[in-house]
C-alpha cells in the first residue's frame, strides 16, 4: 500500500485539532514547533504542503525562516546547520556542490568534504562554538587544493541552555589563498635572486654571477609566474637605448632590435620605459604600439623595472593566446619587478665592491700622500732650476729628491696590495683591463683646482695610470723639463685658464723643450675668451685633443687613450 501524503503542520496546531483528525485517514501529519523541528523535518522527509498556525510571533519567524529557504539556496556561500556531534541537518546546495553535488544530510561535516586539512586558527571551530558559546572560525584545505573559510556560530537558545546547534556558513577562499601563496612564492623568490654567501660572492666571476642571476629570475618568471617567453632590458640612462640582458623565447633578431626609451615608435617596451607606466596588451594585432617579439604572439605584458624611483628597464613577458594575462598577472609581475631591480642593482654593487676592494686600502692611503709627494716634486723641480749650471751636488741631491718622490707612489702601491686582505680578493683569473693602452702611462695634469687634482689621481690611476699634478703653466714646463730619461710624459692635461698663462701660451712654451707635445686642454663649459684653443689648434694643438667640463669618465679615458694612439704611432716611426 502506498504511503500516505505527508503534511507538515508548523506552530501551534492544538486549536485545530477536529481539522487534522478529520484527515488523518488520507494524510500523514508531522508536527514541528521549533526552528531546528522544521529543518530537521525538511532534510529527512518531501511533504505534501505546509501547514501554518501562527499563535504567536514566534510562529510567523519560523514561516518566514522556511520562505528564506529559497534565498539560503541561492547564496554563492555554503549553509549547513549541524548539530554538537557535527553531523549535518541540513545544507543549501552550495555545500552539497562542494561536497560533490550529492546529499549530505546526516552525514559528518569533514567527512562530507573528504577530511581537509584544517589550517587554523582555531583547530577545533565547531566544538569550540559549542561549549564557548561564542563564534569561531578557521580554513580548511581539501584534498584537490581548495581552501574554505568556515565560520561557525551556536543557535541561541532560550532559558541559558548550552547550544547544541551550530549555523556555519562556508566561504571558497581558493583565489585569495593561492594569490596570497603566490605572493609569499615571489618575495621569497626576490630574496633568492642574488641570494650568495661571502664565499660565494667572491669566489665567482663577474660573468658567472650575472648568468646565475638571468638563470634565477627566468627559474621564477616560468616556474613561479607561469609566463614561458620572457624579455628583459636594462635601460642606459645616459642614451637612453634599452639594452638586452635576458631573452627567452623572443625571435632573435627582435631580441637585438635597437629599442629606446621613447613613447612612439618604440613599441610597448619603448612605451613603459619612457612613461614608468606598465602596459597590458590584451590583442597584439590590434595595438598600435606592438613591436612583434615572440612570433606569433596574441598578447603581452610589460612593466617596469624601478629603483629609487627611477626606471632602469622593463619587464616583458609575451604569449601566443590573445588576452592571456589578467590584472591579477600584472600584479604579480609588478611584484617580482621591484625583486628583480633590486638584485640588479645589488649585483652592479657587488660588482663595483669588487673591483674596488683590492685597491680600498691603497686608495685610502694614496689618497692622503698624493698631492703632498706632487708639492714635493713641485718644489724640488723649482729649486733644482736656480741650482743647475752652479752647484752639481746640490742638484744631483734634488734629483734624487724627485726620484725617491716618485717612488713613494709605487711603495704605497704595493704595500696596500699587502695589506688588502686575502678573502678581499677575487679568486678568480684576472679579466682583460679596460683601456689596456693606460696601464703604467705617465700622466701630469696642471690645474689650480685641488678638487680637479685629486680628481686625476683617483680617476686615471684606476686604469694603471701614473699620475703627476702641477698648479700653473711654468710649474709644468718644469716638471716636463725634469723628468729622468725615458720616463717622459705619455700626456699632460692642463685648463685652458691657468694663473700664469692660458693653452695656447703653454703649449708654445713646452714646443720649446718637446719636439711632441700631447697636450689636453681643458675647459670649462666651452669658455675661452682669449680663442687659446683655437690658436692652440692653429700651433699643432692634436685633434680631439679638448675636454669640455664638467666632462664623463669615459671621455676623460677616450680622449687619453687618443693621444697615447698618437704618442705611440710618433715614437715608432
Amino acid at each position: 500500500m502506498a504511503s500516505k501524503p505527508k503534511i507538515l503542520c508548523v506552530g501551534d496546531s492544538s486549536k485545530h485539532a477536529t481539522l487534522l483528525d478529520t484527515n488523518n485517514e488520507h494524510f500523514e501529519v508531522v508536527h514541528a514547533s521549533t526552528t531546528l523541528d522544521i529543518l530537521a523535518s525538511l532534510a529527512d522527509q518531501q511533504f505534501h504542503c505546509i501547514y501554518f498556525f501562527p499563535t504567536e510571533g514566534d510562529s510567523i519567524q519560523l514561516a518566514k525562516l522556511i520562505q528564506s529557504e529559497q534565498i539560503l539556496e541561492g547564496m554563492p556561500d555554503g549553509a549547513a546547520l549541524i548539530d554538537e556531534g557535527n553531523s549535518i541537518l541540513w545544507a543549501n546546495d552550495r555545500m552539497e556542490h562542494w561536497c560533490g553535488d550529492r546529499c549530505v544530510d546526516g552525514q559528518n561535516f569533514y567527512a562530507a568534504f573528504d577530511q581537509p586539512d584544517i589550517l587554523g586558527p582555531d583547530f577545533c571551530p565547531f566544538h569550540t562554538a559549542i561549549t564557548t558559546g561564542e563564534e569561531s572560525v578557521s580554513t580548511l584545505r581539501s584534498k584537490d587544493d581548495q581552501y574554505f573559510h568556515v565560520h561557525a556560530a551556536p543557535v541561541i537558545v532560550e532559558g541559558g541552555e548550552r547550544a547544541r546547534h551550530l549555523i556555519v556558513t562556508v566561504r571558497d577562499v581558493t583565489t585569495e589563498m593561492l594569490q596570497q601563496q603566490k605572493m609569499a612564492a615571489i618575495h621569497k623568490a626576490g630574496i633568492e635572486l642574488t641570494n650568495l654567501s661571502a664565499e660565494e660572492i667572491f669566489e665567482m666571476a663577474i660573468e658567472d654571477r650575472i648568468e646565475l642571476l638571468k638563470s634565477n629570475i627566468l627559474h621564477f618568471t616560468q616556474n613561479l609566474l607561469k609566463f614561458d617567453v620572457v624579455e628583459i632590458r636594462l635601460l642606459d640612462q645616459r642614451t637612453g637605448e634599452l639594452i638586452p640582458l635576458l631573452s627567452e623565447g623572443i625571435n632573435s633578431e627582435n631580441a637585438k632590435r635597437d629599442l629606446y626609451a621613447r613613447p612612439m615608435d618604440n613599441g610597448v617596451t619603448g612605451f613603459v620605459a619612457a612613461t614608468g607606466n606598465s602596459y597590458l596588451c590584451e590583442d597584439t594585432i590590434e595595438d598600435p604600439l606592438y613591436l612583434e617579439g615572440h612570433i606569433g604572439a596574441k598578447s603581452s605584458l610589460t612593466v617596469p623595472l624601478i629603483q629609487h624611483d627611477q626606471v632602469i628597464g622593463t619587464f616583458n613577458v609575451e604569449s601566443p593566446q590573445p588576452h592571456a594575462f589578467s590584472e591579477n598577472d600584472l600584479q604579480f609581475l609588478e611584484i617580482f619587478s621591484r625583486d628583480v631591480a633590486v638584485a640588479l642593482n645589488t649585483l652592479e654593487l657587488l660588482v663595483a665592491q669588487q673591483a674596488n676592494t683590492a685597491q680600498a686600502s691603497v686608495e685610502a692611503i694614496h689618497g692622503k700622500v698624493a698631492l703632498p709627494v706632487d708639492e714635493i716634486l713641485n718644489d724640488a723641480v723649482n729649486v733644482m732650476e736656480r741650482y743647475i749650471g752652479h752647484e752639481s751636488t746640490v742638484v744631483k741631491r734634488l734629483q734624487r729628491i724627485l726620484r725617491n718622490a716618485r717612488d713613494i707612489k709605487q711603495v704605497i702601491q704595493r704595500v696596500g696590495e699587502e695589506m688588502t686582505p686575502a678573502e678581499a680578493v677575487a679568486k678568480q683569473p684576472q679579466e682583460p683591463v679596460a683601456w689596456p693602452r693606460l696601464r703604467g702611462r705617465r700622466i701630469l695634469v696642471a690645474d689650480v683646482d685641488e678638487s680637479v687634482r685629486v680628481a686625476a689621481h683617483s680617476l686615471l690611476e684606476r686604469y694603471g695610470c701614473i699620475v703627476e699634478t702641477a698648479h700653473e703653466g711654468e710649474e709644468t714646463v718644469l716638471m716636463v723639463r725634469n723628468t729622468d730619461e725615458g720616463a717622459a710624459y705619455d700626456v699632460i692635461i692642463a685648463d685652458i685658464r691657468l694663473p700664469d698663462m692660458n693653452g695656447y701660451e703653454l703649449l708654445l712654451k713646452l714646443q720649446q723643450t718637446l719636439t711632441f707635445v700631447p697636450l689636453v686642454l681643458m675647459s670649462g663649459f666651452g669658455y675661452d675668451p682669449g680663442h687659446s684653443i683655437v690658436k692652440a689648434r692653429q700651433a699643432g694643438l692634436l685633434p680631439n685633443a679638448i675636454l669640455y667640463k664638467p666632462f664623463r669618465l669615459d671621455q676623460l679615458l677616450a680622449t687619453v687613450d687618443g693621444i697615447i694612439e698618437n704618442v705611440d704611432k710618433v715614437t715608432q716611426a
